[in-house]
């Protein structure tokens, strides 16, 4: 150990001489130099001076804060609920205002413009869209920049967008547009930065990861953003795909980029919206309203509700077990198999006749007539065996209805309400050769095992007739009066597949030990404890919530101020969101008259300009250096794509729709008006006005006088290339100077 002393000397001295050597090499005085554009903040601190000035105003529910405002009560109380329209980051944010201002979501969201309540704060409430509206002004000015058109063009798209009073309105109550609109700008603007960013800067890889993270978000307020998000990785493609053929770039180059950017774009977006519902499943752990659209497994899986009452259950269904039957299917409604004393009618209305035996059908609400005993076919006893006999796939039951001991048949007669399916019936001898047919297989859908055992809650399961082979199914049609109005269950012949409303699962179940009727009901005894929550994966909750929300939905119905797609680009529409009788003030989601028609006009224009230049290029006539048109062909991409992609879907939609669906294709289109006018200015409007004055009349006294002939083709060419030009200037100035001339009223806000 005699270098010892020697090598700590040294160590101990290594870091005095890093600190002397950082000392030196450091210059006096420190200065940081900060370039900030006055401009971007203007317009940002108008934006939320638009916004958020008096947002507190009115103290009544306004509009759909009747509907959001229900999620964000169950959120505070983390009580489980399903919204069809949308995933839950929305409703999360949304919820995320309210506890940053105490509310503890005591509220009776019932009526469009009830006052708020002492405990309500509206202005945290309605903090966090007003917020994401006036950061939009901002992103507007980016977008443009990082389009390649100059800061006054930016500066005209952060006004126009600014001043529009749709927007503004949108942007100041507790609704998701403006939310949404703020996650799609972010996005394209993030991607932009990235693509117009050197190459190998690492800024560049945080932008990739940021659209990635927004375009998720987007996705994650409404479904609305998977349009845009699309958009996006169409253009990525484009840009990936010209990435691949440039030869300058290594193989390993080039695959680490492919690879980056899928990542970003696509796994990292995915990623993200199961953590939204991972958050939202795990805040939202209490039984709440929307349960009974969920499965039995679902249900018991939050506290209260189905959970306190399957605590202890058995596990495993025995012969003699003691079930309640629940539909899998939730349409119409979610269902119990269960029977009552009555019979099916000897004839029905319409003169088809009927067995006349015991009617079996759905019943959507928990009742004692939905018990039903599993018995073995070979014995008459009606208890659990000790150890118990779990029934297994492929085993042949009996069903025997605990109130009435009709067993579950079914036979080659006509449905009531189906005539192509068998009817279903409590088995009753009448003694007219109509024999009992009340065999049933069970076969388990989601079985691991050929010999696995029907589970609680767990299995869903099939009931085959043995003699007909029909399955035991949910029709969905409505019983007649003397049915109760209860749901109609048959036996389907031509059944194919895996249908939901053929599949079964046990709900409540205990084991039978006594052979009395009276004591059968009160029995309830727990061999086997089943937990869950330990069975019921985040993936499968996830999986089946999402199935719930993009198929069931509930009936839309007309609506005052519902409107069709062609009504929002005409501004033929409007929404009367607030009403005050006490000030006799309004407030309307209404468009600005000419933006909006700026915006139609910008977008023919722009459509005439590419096809025009498509058909030149195509001839070899190239008008515009290569580089200017890359730079309206991205920027027709980004703005005309954004506004077709946020419009031209709602055209094939199956809802109510609402003037405020168009926004987010109007925040595009608006940015379009800009681009459009620069592009005329600067490369096709190039004399000085008297000069194309005297040009316009020149030509047009020489059309009108037909004194001059113009033989050669380029001088046509020209003329025609002329005139179409100055007739767009004429239009666009004409619509600028054009303004509204109709008035809302004194009385409308």
């Amino acid at each position: 150990m005699f270098f010892a002393p020697y090598v700590s000397k040294h160590l101990l001295g290594y870091p005095r001489l890093l600190f002397d050597s950082m000392l030196t090499s450091i210059k006096l005085p420190i200065v940081i130099r900060a370039e900030i554009n006055l401009v971007l903040v203007v317009v940002t601190a108008l934006g939320l001076l638009s916004r958020l000035y008096g947002i507190n105003f009115p103290k009544a529910v306004v509009f759909d804060e009747v509907y959001y405002g229900q999620f964000v009560s169950l959120y505070t109380k983390q009580v489980f609920f399903i919204d069809e329209s949308g995933p839950p980051l929305g409703h999360m944010i949304l919820a995320f205002g309210a506890y940053l201002g105490g509310f503890d979501g005591n509220f009776i969201w019932n009526r469009i413009g009830a006052e708020y309540s002492s405990n309500v704060p509206v202005w945290s409430l309605r903090l966090i869209p007003a917020l994401a509206g006036s950061l939009c002004v901002p992103l507007c000015y980016l977008l443009v920049v990082e389009l390649g058109y100059s800061h006054l063009t930016a500066l005209g798209a952060a006004l126009l967008f600014l001043m529009e009073n749709s927007l503004i309105v949108q942007s100041r109550f507790m609704l998701l547009e403006s939310v949404l609109i703020f996650f799609l700008l972010l996005a394209v603007v993030s991607y932009l930065r990235f693509h117009n960013a050197q190459s190998g800067s690492p800024v560049r890889l945080a932008w990739l990861v940021l659209t990635g993270v927004t375009c998720a978000c987007a996705v994650g307020v409404k479904y609305m953003g998977l349009f845009t998000y699309f958009l996006l990785l169409g253009l990525a493609a484009v840009h990936t795909w010209q990435l691949i053929g440039d030869r300058a770039l290594s193989n390993g180059v080039v695959l680490m980029q492919v690879v980056t950017r899928f990542l970003a774009l696509v796994v990292l977006p995915l990623l993200l919206y199961l953590g939204f519902f991972y958050v939202h499943l795990n805040l939202l752990y209490r039984s709440g309203p929307h349960d009974q659209m969920m499965s039995s497994a679902f249900q018991a899986s939050l506290e209260g509700g189905l959970a306190r009452i399957t605590q202890g259950q058995p596990l495993e269904v025995a012969y003699g077990s003691q079930v309640t039957l629940r539909s899998v299917s939730s349409k119409p409604i979610p269902c119990w198999l269960h029977s009552h004393k009555a019979n099916y009618p000897i004839r029905y209305e319409n003169g088809r006749g009927s067995s006349h035996q015991q009617q079996v059908t759905c019943y959507p609400f928990k009742d004692v007539n939905n018990w039903w005993i599993i018995k073995d076919p070979g014995r008459q006893d009606l208890v659990v065996s000790s150890p118990p006999r779990p029934v297994r796939h492929g085993d042949v039951v009996q069903l025997l209805h605990g109130m009435t001991s009709r067993l579950l048949n079914t036979h080659d007669v006509a449905a009531p309400m189906s005539p192509h399916a068998q009817e279903v019936s409590g088995y009753i001898d009448f003694n007219v050769s109509m024999p009992a047919q009340n065999l049933w297989k069970v076969d388990i859908a989601n079985r691991e095992a050929e010999q696995d055992v029907w589970k609680t809650i767990l299995s869903e399961v099939r009931l085959i007739h043995i003699n007909t082979s029909a399955v035991l199914k949910l029709s969905g049609s409505s019983l007649p009066e003397w049915g109760y109005r209860q749901l109609e269950v048959v036996g389907d012949k031509i059944y194919k597949g895996y249908q939901p409303s053929g599949v079964w699962n046990v709900e409540e179940h205990r084991y039978g030990r006594s052979l009395e009727q009276r004591e059968r009901e009160l029995e309830l005894h727990s061999p086997t404890h089943i937990d869950i929550n330990r069975n019921l994966t985040f993936i499968a909750k996830f999986l089946e919530l999402q199935w719930k929300m993009l198929t069931v939905k509930h009936e839309d119905s007309e609506h005052k101020y519902s409107s069709s797609p062609l009504e929002w680009i005409t501004m033929n529409t409007n929404i009367a969101y607030c009403l005050d009788p006490l000030f006799q003030a309004q407030i309307h989601l209404i468009g600005n008259f000419v933006t909006w028609t700026l915006a139609n006009l910008a977008l023919a224009v722009y459509v005439l300009l590419f096809l025009s230049y498509l058909l030149r290029r195509r001839r070899k006539i190239e008008d515009i250096p290569e580089a200017t048109w890359c730079q309206l062909l991205q920027a027709g991409v980004v703005c005309a794509g954004g506004w077709a992609v946020n419009y031209l879907p709602f055209f094939m939609m199956e809802k109510t729709l609402f003037l405020y669906h168009y926004l987010p294709a109007l925040t595009f289109q608006i940015l379009l008006i800009p681009v459009v006018l620069e592009h005329l200015h600067t490369h096709m409007l190039r004399w000085a006005p008297m000069t194309r004055l005297g040009l316009w009349i020149e030509r047009s006294r020489t059309f009108a006088q037909g004194r001059k002939r113009l033989r050669e083709p380029f001088q046509r060419k020209a003329l025609l290339k002329t005139c179409f030009v100055e007739c767009i200037t004429l239009i666009l100035l004409v619509s600028a100077s054009t303004w509204d001339q109709r008035t809302l009223g004194p009385e409308t806000v």
